[in-house]
Order: structure tokens, then sequence, then C-alpha cells
């Protein structure tokens, strides 16, 4: 479990960021539990992992992309008939693997859809740092498309600048603004991409916080707003009513000095209504969010068993 507890921590202190990097970290863990148990039958396997879910699931509350890859993993440990550790053990490793080239799949041709839908001369406007945006983004660089990217800081982290650093190792022209500039600077932009955290049983993005704000600007300019996502980042306990959990990160990441009394609110995400949505740009195309629950339920039946 020592594996698992590390792995938490990083995850919770935001030492690993990003949905997608968040669900490969969470499998590395499991695997490596999975090669050092000790447990001497099925029974204390099983637990093992089942304890394991619970304190990766504990890190964020807002990752469903991990939960349902952990969840993925544990389906099929729990629902085969091997009695012995070892084989267990190959099964969780088995599948893990499956479940991560998958994820790789999947990446691989949302960015062949997106880059399609980047044009020569376009500016492009992102908001924080998604994996899957910037691959998208690298893939349309090399098809030789030339365009602008206009990022937002992304405060109080700051993750944009991680986007504004991979574009500028492309040569791609980039633009770096303060949050609270995304008003003036919208009128300039051609298309919005960015990435999400959770998808919604009624086609609801979950993002960093900011992101609900992009796109109220965006429908005010008439730039259309689309999302770049893995449809496994479809949360289904928000089937059952459940909503998305914003999680409440620490006031020192606002500001550490602090007066004592002062309250200070630091949301992580915030949640962009589907009607602001032109698009979701996912593995299975370029989808109304609408669409998402029916085709989610025909591509991953599994992700509603848990």
């Amino acid at each position: 479990m020592e594996a698992v507890r590390t792995t938490a921590d990083k995850i919770r202190k935001l030492e690993v960021k990003g949905a997608r990097n968040v669900a490969i970290a969470a499998l590395e863990a499991l695997n490596d539990l999975a090669e050092k148990t000790k447990a001497k039958n099925r029974n204390m396997f099983l637990q093992e992992l089942t304890k394991a879910r619970e304190t990766l699931f504990a890190s964020r509350p807002t990752e469903p992309l991990m939960r349902n890859a952990v969840n993925y993993v544990l389906c099929h440990a729990e629902g085969n008939d091997r009695t012995k550790v070892g084989e267990l053990s190959r099964v969780v490793s088995a599948f893990s693997c499956e479940f991560l080239r998958n994820l790789e799949e999947s990446r691989e041709q949302i960015a062949k859809i997106g880059a399609n839908r980047i044009r020569d001369g376009m500016v492009v406007f992102t908001h924080c740092h998604s994996s899957t945006v910037t691959y998208l983004l690298r893939k349309a660089k090399a098809s030789g498309k030339t365009f602008e990217v206009f990022c937002t800081e992304t405060r109080p982290v700051f993750q944009g600048r991680i986007t504004a650093k991979e574009m500028v190792n492309l040569r791609v022209k980039t633009t770096l603004i303060v949050d609270s500039a995304a008003r003036s600077f919208m009128r300039d932009a051609d298309i919005v991409v960015v990435g999400a955290d959770a998808i919604t049983s009624e086609g609801n993005i979950v993002n960093k916080i900011g992101t609900s704000t992009i796109a109220t600007l965006a429908q005010e300019t008439r730039v259309p707003f689309y999302v770049v996502s893995e449809l496994l980042k479809f949360d289904p306990a928000t089937l059952r009513g459940e909503p998305e959990v914003i999680e409440e990160r620490s006031r020192d990441e606002v500001w550490r000095e602090a007066p004592e009394m002062l309250v200070v609110k630091n949301p992580a995400f915030d949640v962009t209504r589907r009607d602001f949505i032109r698009g979701i740009i996912c593995e299975e195309g370029i989808i109304p969010p609408q669409a998402v629950y029916g085709i989610v339920r025909g591509k991953y039946p599994w992700v509603f068993e848990y």
C-alpha cells in the first residue's frame, strides 16, 4: 500500500496534474500493489485492492477518469474465478495495461478529429492546461497548419503557463494573458478549446475554475466553444442525482500570508452548462453534449456497473 498512499499524496498536492496523468499514476500504483502484495488468498488480495481504491478516490473528489480506470481493473479482478493471488496479480496488470492502451488510442483519435477543426490562420483560445488539448494542437501544427494561441494564466496555480511553454516549444505564436483580461481578447479568437475533468449525465462539463466564464464570453462574442475530452471522464454517479463534487483547495494557494480572519475561497473547478458547448471532441467524433449519456452507454457499458 505504500505506493498507493504515496501516489494519493502526490495527487492531493497537485504534484500529479491533469486527469489523464492522475489516472495513469493510479493504475501504476495498483500495479505496484499487485506485484508486491503479501496477501495469502483471494479475499485478502481483493480487500487490499478495495482499500487502495478508497485511498486513491479520496485523493481528489473530481477525478472520474481515475475512478473509472480503477473500477475497470477491480471489475475484472473481482469478476473472474481465479483463486491464486499470483494469477489475480496478473489480471490487475493485464487490464491496467489494456486500459492505458485504450486511453492512448482514444487520445490519438481525439487529436486527429480535433486537429481537423483547426484552420490555417486561426486564433485558438484556451484555459488552464490539458494534455489532450495540447496534443491536439501539436497534431495540427505537425500537419503544417499555422495558428496562434491565447492562454489564460489560470490562477491561482498558473497551469496556463504549462500550456504556454508547450506551445512556445512547438514554435507556435503564443500570448499569455491574465484571467481577468479574457473578455478583452476573446473578440480576437476564432475558436475556444478547453479540456474537462468530468462530464455529467446531462452533458455539462466540470473543468478548472474560470471555464464557465470563458464559455459565457465565447457565447457573447459568438466564438465556438469546444470541449476536448475522453468519454471515460463521464461520471456515472451523476445519473443518481449526485452533483459533481467541486473540490475546495487550500487558501494558501491564493494568498499564503493572508490575514488570519480573512475568508478565502478557492474552488478548483466550476460547471459549464451544455448550452454553452458547441461540441465535445471525443474518440467518437464531435458530438453534441446532449448525446453523451447514450454514446457512453453504448461504448463503455461497464462504467455503469459501479
